[in-house]
């Protein structure tokens, strides 16, 4: 218990290339993880923390990589902590991916992390997924801090990045430092709360240099400090009222103000530097453990325990006395048996010790546990609360929860936010040894990764493998053939459209059925109508059920089997038997027989009622749309534009970027997405680059819809 307020658990997220695989390489030489750094990009090893040769080979991190890391803090005294006794931090950090299509490893990080960095390039400010990461962080309500990184490139500035998180993002972020120089000739960053100046020193920045504020900086440092101030001061009541009577409050009260507006999540300290240059890492290290929350002040985290009256929150106290819950948040297969990615929340755990899952009910045995440090481990033989450690050889799916007492089988940890997948492709093997070899690899992706699916077309029997995007599934069929060595065949990839309906539709059904003996009797009486956001109980539903039944016109042991029959519906809607979305259902009324009333009859009678009711609402076909921003040079803006809106996208407007580019910012159905980096490069002569997430369903214009379904039935036709 003495070193959790010792403990920091955060993430570094952000866009795509901006370097926070670069800025966990400086934290680890800085921490003496290693002694030598390597580039993401080029030559030698490639960074500590992308560990896969296919992130090696294109740059990016695939998968999120966890590591443990030891800050002193810098200068003659080292640094001195609000929780602990100074002296020294423990920080579990885990580098999660930028790319979209990886979007599920930085959900399942920020759901067991206390805090977290957002670093945005100060050239580009806030970009397309900087957006997804922060609307992650808002619902794990992660407290945080952000770095503008790149201040050494052309065109960055550090008014601009806090002015954007400020606008785009709608955060209150403050400038705590001011930069020296500024693009190539950037040397340092002044400190507003102590005026002092830091330059970075030494082949890799590692001795931080403490001198005054330069001279033609002191009239922008008091201005930028007076406005701070303001900000924070804000946090703190006595220390507002201080302030407002002229007082300068001590660095130590600054700091007080700053980390309560931080864990409020009220306030967003804004550091810089450059990653790669070697500047700025060592300020933001001290940031961290001077203003994000430990275990124990952090928000507490909280489970589900399963009632007979229904779900019911409890909360899970970081208490190495009290029973063991624990939730295994990512697992990877490995030579050696699974690799359960693991955070510890309540009791402690220890090598030998027998836990049950609570979500199969069964006990396992914790042979070997290890602490990551990227792929290199260290064995330990205990953890406790707050720790972010390894299970080796457990058998379990992402999202388990573990237990260490029977009593509390019935608590769960919540669920995190699960992305639904918008592009599915055939995949199917050469011959049998090859078949053996792909279902082994797809087994284990689907384990590793919850927005990778895999199912069989029932009509045609066909292998189908479903994700987020393009990359996600190139990326994983390209695993299968290094990994697995199988011979594999693609189809071409294909838009996972949905249905739903338009307008509110009454039902009345009774089933009936009368053979020798007991009979099946069961009539439902209700209405269907679209379900929309306000109404939804958690943001990814897609089907409500409301029991307005009274006077007991259907017994209650029967409605269950109601809302399965209803929900039975859900998967095949009834224009071209694509899975249906926003359907809420009202059960208002009924009748059973004493005799012949059964779940079964109940259940059928519901699917009918559905069927009946879905006919009536003005179904319609949804297709996924995609979030797009394309980086341009002005010349090509009007290529781009037109392009985008020949794909019938939706032209949100563009805005000037640096150096002569142009952001360009749409929203285009994905169906007309598929091939685009080829276009995109060939009518830019290559010098554009872009990135596309999910937006939303929208609706499919008439003439679309109709070739969609068109296509579907014949497709049917042909499978049977």
């Amino acid at each position: 218990m003495k070193n959790l307020p010792k403990t920091r658990n955060i993430g570094i997220s952000a866009h795509i290339d901006s370097g926070k695989t670069t800025l966990t390489e400086r934290i680890l030489f800085y921490c003496d993880m290693i002694h030598k750094i390597e580039d993401v990009r080029g030559g030698g090893d490639g960074a500590k923390m992308d560990h896969m040769e296919l992130e090696k080979e294109k740059g990016i991190t695939i998968t999120s990589a966890a590591t443990t890391v030891h800050w002193h803090g810098f200068g003659k005294e080292g640094i001195t902590f609000a929780e602990g006794d100074g002296k020294s931090i423990k920080i579990n950090i885990i580098d999660t991916p930028g790319h979209v299509d990886f979007t599920v490893e930085v959900e399942r990080s920020l759901r067991v992390l206390d805090g977290a960095i957002l670093v945005l390039c100060s050239v580009s400010g806030v970009q397309a997924q900087s957006i997804t990461v922060d609307r992650q962080m808002k619902r794990y309500n992660v407290p945080r801090l952000a770095f503008l990184n790149k201040m050494d490139r052309m065109g960055a500035g550090a008014d601009k990045g806090a002015t954007e998180l400020k606008e785009k993002l709608h955060l209150n972020a403050v400038l705590m430092q001011i930069p020296i120089g500024a693009e190539e000739n950037f040397e340092g960053v002044v400190d507003l709360i102590t005026k002092q100046a830091y330059y970075f020193d030494g082949a890799n920045g590692e001795n931080v240099r403490i001198e005054e504020c330069p001279a033609d900086l002191v009239d922008k440092m008091e201005e930028k400090r007076a406005e701070m101030l303001d900000e924070v001061s804000a946090f703190d009541d006595e220390i507002m009222e201080k302030y407002l009577e002229g007082e300068e409050p001590s660095e130590e009260e600054i700091h007080k103000c700053v980390r309560a507006g931080v864990n409020s999540l009220e306030l967003v300290p804004v550091f810089m530097g450059s990653a790669f240059k070697n500047k700025g890492v060592q300020p933001l290290l001290n940031a961290v453990a001077r203003y994000l929350p430990s275990p124990v002040s952090c928000v507490k985290p909280s489970g589900i325990k399963e009632t007979k009256e229904g779900e019911e929150k409890i909360t899970l106290e970081p208490d190495f006395e009290k029973a063991l819950v624990c939730m295994a948040f990512k697992i990877t297969d490995e030579q050696f048996g699974q690799l359960t990615y693991t955070r510890v929340y309540q009791g402690k755990l220890t090598k030998g010790d027998t836990v049950w899952n609570t979500r199969t009910g069964k006990k396992v045995r914790v042979g070997r546990m290890v602490r990551m440090n990227a792929n290199d481990r260290e064995n330990i033989d205990v953890a406790g609360a707050g720790d972010i450690i390894a299970m080796v050889g457990v058998d379990c799916a992402s999202g388990d929860t573990f237990v260490g007492d029977d009593e509390w089988l019935n608590v769960s940890c919540e669920g995190m936010h699960v992305p639904i997948p918008v592009i599915e492709l055939s995949i199917k093997a050469k011959d049998k040894d090859q078949q053996a070899k792909m279902s082994k690899g797809l087994n284990r992706f689907r384990k590793e990764d919850p927005t990778f699916h895999v199912f069989t077309d029932e009509e045609s029997g066909e292998t189908r493998i479903a994700g987020m995007g393009e990359l996600h599934l190139e990326i994983y069929v390209e695993r299968l053939k290094r990994e697995y060595k199988a011979d594999v065949e693609v189809g071409a990839p294909q838009v996972n459209y949905r249905e739903t309906i338009r307008s509110e539709a009454a039902f009345d059904y009774t089933h009936k059925k009368q053979t020798g003996g007991s009979g099946q009797f069961g009539q439902v009486v209700g209405a269907i109508r679209p379900l929309t956001a306000d109404k939804k109980d958690k943001e990814d539903q897609n089907f409500k059920f409301n029991n307005n039944i009274k006077g007991g016109s259907i017994p209650s042991e029967f409605i269950g089997a109601c809302e399965k029959g209803f929900e039975d519906i859900m998967d095949k809607g009834p224009l071209a038997a694509f899975p249906l979305i926003d359907v809420e259902v009202d059960l208002n009324d009924g009748k059973y027989h004493d005799v012949d009333s059964s779940d079964m009859a109940f259940r059928i009678a519901s699917r009918q009622a559905m069927r009946q009711g879905i006919s009536k609402a003005d179904a319609v076909l949804l297709e996924p749309f995609m979030q797009v921003q394309v980086e341009t040079p002005d010349d090509f803006q009007g290529f781009v534009i037109g392009d985008l809106s020949s794909r019938r996208g939706l032209i949100q407007g563009s805005e000037a970027g640096n150096g002569g580019e142009t952001i360009v910012n749409a929203q285009v159905p994905l169906s007309e997405m598929f091939g685009y980096s080829t276009d995109l490069r060939s009518g830019t002569a290559g010098k554009a680059t872009y990135t596309m997430e999910f937006a939303e369903y929208k609706e499919c214009p008439s003439n679309i819809q109709a070739e969609v379904i068109k296509a579907r039935q014949e497709k049917l036709a042909k499978e049977e």
